[in-house]
Formats: C-alpha cells, structure tokens, sequence
C-alpha cells in the first residue's frame, strides 16, 4: 500500500517532462516500506522510527501504512506531526534535554517513555510525569564505529547511569536503558559493547530493566559498500542473549538515517560549468547536502541529460561549488563526473532521505526543494 497521489516510474522521466529549475527529491514509497518490512523481520524486538532523520508527511504516512506503530520523537512539534497522521501512535520521548513546557506537552500527548541522563532531568520529570511510565536512562561509553560520537552531548557515565537507574525505580517508574552508538555506525561490536555494558549497569543499579533501547546509529548506503545491516541486527541478538541471559529485557531500536535514506533520490541541477572546470549546482550546503562536510559526499552518482539520457563520459574529478554567495558552499573534495556532463544537466544522488529536508535554510533566498513521487529512485 502506497499513500501517493501521482507517481513517476523514476527521474529521469520526472526531469524529461517537467525538467525543475530547483533541486528536486524523489521519494519511493515502495523502497521505504520494503526497509520498514526488513528491519521488521530481522530486529528481535520494537522497531520505532527516528522523526528527525525526515519529518515529512508523506514518510510518516507510508511508514505507517507498512505497520509502523511507535515513533522515537524530539520535540512536542515532532509529536504532532506523528499524532496528525497516526492519532494512536506510541511516542517515546528520547530528547534527554526538555524544558517544564515541553515534559507538560510529553504528557498531554500521552508520551509512554522518556528518557534522561542527568538527576536534574529525572527531578523535572517526576513532578509531572506519573509513576508507572518508562523512564529509560541514557549512557554512555568510549566506543569507536560511528562517523562521529553523541557522547560529548549526551549520556550518563556507567557509575552515574546506575544510579539514575535506581532512583527512577525507587520513583515507581519502569526502568529501562538507552544508548546510542553514534550516528552512521556500521560495527557491529559497538552494539555489542553497549548491550554489555548495558547488563552491568542494570548489575550494579540492582534493577531488572524491562526494556533496553539499542538506539539508532545504524547506517545507510553513503559510499562504498552497503553496510551489513543483517550482521549489525544478528549481532545485537547474540549481544543481548550473551549479557543478559535469563534476565533478557524486550529490545527497541530507533532508526532514522537507515530506515529513510535509501527511499530518496536528489536532483541537482548543473548551473554552470565555469572555465576552471568548477561545477555550480542549484543546491549545496545550506539545502539538502547539510551533512557533507561531516559526513563525506554520497558517491553514487548519475548525471542525466535535458532529453533524460545518460551522461556516460569518463569521469573526471570536478570542484562542486553550490548556489549561494558563500566560499564555504561547496561539497568536499573533488566530485567525479562523466566528461561530457553540459550545464542544464541534472545529477542525481542516491540515498539522500535522511536530513536533507529535515535541514534545509532559506540562505541567500535557496532552499525551495520540491518532493514528488516515483516507482524506482534509480
């Protein structure tokens, strides 16, 4: 089932017939819910989806449709954007950090598990929040894997972890843990170090946790190979059983880049080639590429033509600059382009669902990214 008004076999028919003067993201449907299906069948527990990696109506609706039925959200305005499309939707609140304004709008809208990872947060959270809810404690390790780590910002130390970890069930509420390995994390034995450490914690607190959220982190096809998301799900499976054993808890995970990243294809359209061999694109940092300098260029790349033929020169290594009037707009490195790529060209990057709407500004008057629908993102 696929919640869409008009869909298009693919891009190259969409820019052949339309041919956009802005970026332009094409959005599957189908591949979304197969990835839904996928980590449906091979996660051992609850899979929720994380709204930040792309909040968008459409993405919401169809993850709904697949079956999806609780949502790890950030924010009361994510909150609402879930209730408006599934008005029974499971929310877990697992933005560490809230004001009083924001726990209060958590329990109108029926929030069934929060998370902390400091005394200060639990204390603000038991004068609103009634016993009985899940408060899941959030920590930290020193584990490689990830493009870059949510320690520095977020966590309980393990010593600190355990005692939050008690003091929220002598508060009457469901302990829980939460981690999250960092964002783009391919390693399987981050997971696994987490899910021991996990058991520890729970030993030293002297609690029996109901539920260990495994995080997000997992992550999608940028470059190179595809990450082994079978290995990373059999992985945290043979973690959890080996630390916990009889004492195993019900497992959650929460992602958001790997669940949505596959399902959306961007257009950017060639603005100029300048004498140099620079490239100006419609779209840069400030629009749907805001992860590249951090996270490195997507490499799977095509260039299509104004007729929706394929450019199939020889690739050459170009400087990609984007629209706006700022130096620091351009992707990093070089980018490789077939040699016979013409301005009016449009060069299609796959794997751009997650955070290239969900980050987008209005700099310089940019920005404007439409969104339409296709069979097949290729």
């Amino acid at each position: 089932m696929s919640l869409v008004a008009a869909i298009w076999q693919s891009p190259a028919y969409h820019l052949k017939a339309e041919a956009p003067d802005h970026p332009m993201l094409y959005f599957s449907p189908a591949v979304l819910q197969a990835t839904y299906a996928r980590f449906a069948r091979g996660f051992p527990g609850l899979v929720t989806y994380a709204v930040k990696a792309n909040d968008g109506r459409i993405v919401l609706e169809n993850l709904a449709a697949a079956g999806m039925r609780a949502f790890d959200v950030a924010s009361p305005a994510e909150m609402r954007k879930v209730r408006a499309v599934r008005p029974d939707a499971v929310l877990h609140y697992n933005n560490p950090v809230r004001s009083r304004d924001e726990i209060a709008a958590g329990v109108a809208m029926g929030v069934a598990s929060w998370s902390v990872d400091s005394g200060s947060e639990l204390a603000k959270l038991a004068d609103q929040v009634a016993p009985g809810a899940e408060i899941s404690v959030r920590f930290k390790l020193p584990v490689k894997g990830a493009a870059y780590d949510f320690g520095a910002k977020f966590g309980a130390e393990q010593g600190r972890a355990a005692a939050l970890l008690a003091e929220a069930a002598r508060l009457g509420y469901a302990p829980a843990l939460t981690f999250h390995p960092g964002t783009q994390c391919a390693d399987p034995a981050a997971w696994a170090a987490y899910i021991a450490g996990a058991a520890a914690i729970a030993r030293a607190a002297g609690v029996r946790i109901g539920r260990l959220n495994v995080g997000g982190g997992f992550a999608s096809h940028r470059y190179g190979a595809a990450p082994d998301l079978d290995a990373i799900l059999g992985g945290i499976e043979a973690a959890v059983a080996k630390a916990f054993g009889a004492e195993r808890p019900a497992l959650v995970c929460e992602p958001g880049r790997a669940m949505v990243a596959e399902a959306v294809t961007l257009g950017a359209r060639i603005k100029a080639l300048r004498d140099c061999g620079a490239v100006f694109l419609n779209d840069g940092i400030y629009g749907a590429f805001a992860e590249a300098p951090t996270m490195g260029n997507v490499d799977r790349i095509a260039v299509v033509g104004p007729g929706g033929q394929l450019r199939e020169g020889p690739p050459e290594p170009r400087t990609v600059f984007g629209p706006t009037c700022d130096s620091l707009d351009r992707l990093p490195g070089e980018v490789p382009l077939p040699g016979d790529a013409e301005e009016g060209d449009w060069i299609l990057f796959r794997g751009m669902g997650a955070y290239s709407t969900a980050t987008v500004t209005r700099f310089n008057g940019y920005g404007e990214i439409g969104v339409t629908t296709v069979h097949d993102p290729l």
